[in-house]
């Protein structure tokens, strides 16, 4: 497996031959943590992703949804609101100037008061306007290439509703040590910040270094090879330095060799050419290319390309997994609520310690980019299920366990065993596809004489102030929302936000409006014909996948759902209860009925198609299909 870890963000380089249904790895899989950015600040207006499109978007107190930040004369006397807005709005070379522009606080108290509670509409007042800032395609063409050449998941979070350190931590070994789970108060922690410092900042608050044990030390009692790769400037985004049992290590030591050396980034380039990368890999970039506001995403996509090259080029891209994702959101904003466990849970919430009178979540927190490159995982996909970096220790661990490797990782609390997915329902195991699809060259980072990377050097010495302009008063939702027309194929569990399409071959489920009842449509290669599109609103917590099914296309100015016998109601409480199960494998999705139990069905005869609710379970290939109009519906 192979971690590559640039400042923000995560990613596995999993040379693990994934076949059929179960893991039978031959050499590695690499995991690359990249700098800081959310889903919406990247890939908010991208096809098919939970994004600015949005039909679940939450309403706060107000009335209004959440893309509306609440502002006061503080801020602004033009509006009481601020939207998302397009960094680049202005034209000229802001463009290039926001290439290293600061966004917001990624601390613990600025994310959790700008959650506030649940109405998460305070981005703007209590953490900074700028992290409603978001890029579109043009300014992130190596991003956006990546995620539509393989799979994208826009419901992966950070662990930690806080920076770098926690996050990262928690990646490396799924604890952060809250009270209450599996570790004990002595063992270092509770980690909500940055502190690298020996000692506590509070009683048993951010106690470093940390003491419970890690993945890499797991890996190396099992036998299975792993190596950090890293730059000597990698902006302390080792996590084995974060855990005192590395300390002081005999550099002859397995674990300081492969965790704590500096072998640089072309010692896997090379490795990956010649084939012999270990079995799990860790990459961890220079600061300059970390994505971590002011280094901006051109240099960030330059790096993962050059990773992304290296694996596909190399003679094990057939036996590979390469997952790229973020540590933490780099004080960017993000509309979609965190998946939370129920008040008090041990290990998950504690005592707030910049306001004792009161507990909170410590995460998940908010989503983060999260693409993954492998020959089980290609082709224009948008994985639903909530993720966040503990599913990449599951995945180690179900990958390891079908090699005879039974590595359990105690440090991880049941309520994310329970809670976040293990990414194996990402891939197809069945129908890998060894193509590379086509990537645009990016732009060239800034290289000095010396071979160092400048970052962002030049930027801010050509644009001292790179902040661009805040469009306070300026703002319609129609206008400042861009979305893309599109669609992503959807895999894995499935969660709300998305306008969805439901195909069977040649078949799609559609509205008859004149008949007010859910009938077979025609499928279409564009798949966005809008009496094919459907809204889903979900009637438990997750891991539960239970929805009510509404109708796109509203009849006589009217929302309308599907109920028990397949017919439209305008009421919500005759919604009919729909349990909707992903097979796997890209095989589709099963819809059943819950009070008959039983499954929506196309029955194929001489006499032609027919729909009904029966026994038999038609599987559902699923589209999420966005259009530009999407901004102004929906809602």
């Amino acid at each position: 497996m192979l971690n590559l870890s640039l400042k923000g963000a995560t990613a596995f380089v999993s040379l693990a031959c994934l076949l059929s249904q179960a893991f039978a790895a031959d050499d590695s899989t690499s995991t690359s943590a990249k700098s800081t950015g959310t889903i919406a600040d990247y890939f908010g207006s991208m096809a098919g992703v939970r994004g600015f499109a949005d039909p679940n978007v939450h309403i706060t107190q107000n009335g209004k949804p959440s893309w509306f930040q609440l502002v006061d004369g503080t801020l602004s006397n033009a509006t009481d609101f601020l939207l998302p807005f397009y960094i680049n709005a202005a034209g000229g070379n802001i463009s290039e100037a926001t290439q290293c522009m600061i966004s917001g606080s990624n601390g613990w108290q600025a994310n959790h008061d700008a959650y506030a509670h649940g109405e998460n509409n305070l981005w703007a007042l209590k953490n900074s306007p700028f992290a409603l800032g978001y890029f579109l395609r043009q300014d992130l063409p190596t991003h956006y290439a990546l995620a539509d050449g393989w799979t994208i998941g826009d419901m992966y979070a950070q662990s930690v509703v806080a920076s770098t350190l926690p996050n990262r931590a928690y990646w490396a070994s799924g604890s952060v040590n809250v009270p209450g789970g599996p570790q004990t108060p002595d063992q270092g922690g509770t980690t909500i910040d940055n502190n690298g410092t020996p000692g506590c900042e509070a009683p048993n608050i951010s106690c470093f270094p940390l003491k419970w044990k890690t993945t890499f030390e797991h890996l190396e009692e099992a036998g299975v090879s792993w190596k950090v790769f890293r730059e000597h400037d990698d902006f302390g985004d080792n996590p084995a330095d974060y855990f005192g049992q590395f300390e002081n290590l005999p550099t002859n030591s397995s674990l300081a060799q492969r965790g704590l050396g500096f072998p640089g980034l072309q010692a896997f380039y090379d490795a990956a050419e010649e084939g012999t990368l270990p079995a799990v890999s860790y990459i961890i970039g220079p600061m300059e290319l970390s994505e971590h506001p002011p280094w901006g995403p051109h240099d960030g996509g330059w790096l993962q390309q050059q990773v992304v090259n290296a694996v596909t080029k190399s003679p094990k891209y057939h036996s590979t997994v390469l997952m790229l994702s973020y540590d933490e959101t780099g004080g960017w904003g993000d509309h979609v609520l965190p998946i939370t466990a129920p008040k008090d849970t041990p290990g998950e919430w504690m005592t707030n310690p910049f306001n004792t009178s009161e507990t909170v979540f410590a995460g998940p927190g908010f989503r983060l980019p999260f693409t993954v490159v492998s020959p089980w995982s290609r082709g224009n996909r948008v994985y639903t299920a909530h993720s966040d970096h503990s599913s990449q220790i599951m995945f180690l661990e179900k990958w390891l366990a079908s090699k005879g490797k039974n590595i359990v990782t105690k440090e991880l609390n049941s309520w994310r065993r329970e809670h976040m997915s293990d990414l194996t329902d990402l891939f197809d195991f069945k129908h890998p596809d060894y193509s590379i699809p086509h990537l645009p060259v990016p732009p060239q980072t800034a290289i000095g004489p010396q071979g160092q990377f400048l970052g962002d050097a030049e930027c801010q010495t050509k644009f001292p102030n790179a902040q661009p302009p805040i469009p306070y008063g300026k703002q319609t939702r129609e206008s400042s929302l861009h979305i893309e027309t599109g669609f992503k194929m959807v895999v894995g569990a499935l969660t709300e936000g998305r306008f969805l399409v439901f195909e069977n071959g040649k078949s799609a489920l559609a509205l008859d409006t004149k008949r007010k009842e859910l009938t077979i449509g025609t499928a279409i290669k564009t798949h966005d014909t809008s009496l094919n599109r459907f809204i889903i609103h979900a009637t438990a917590a997750p891991p539960e996948t239970t929805f009510n099914i509404q109708y796109y296309e509203p009849i006589n100015g009217q929302k309308n759902y599907i109920d028990s016998k397949l017919k439209a109601t305008s009421s919500i409480h005759e919604a009919a209860n729909f349990e909707i199960t992903y097979l796997g494998n890209d095989e589709g999705y099963t819809i059943k009925e819950l009070s008959s139990k039983k499954f929506i069905s196309i029955t194929h005869s001489s006499k032609g198609e027919s729909l009904s609710l029966g026994k038999q379970a038609t599987a559902f290939s699923m589209f999420s299909v966005t259009k530009s109009s999407d901004s102004g519906t929906g809602f």
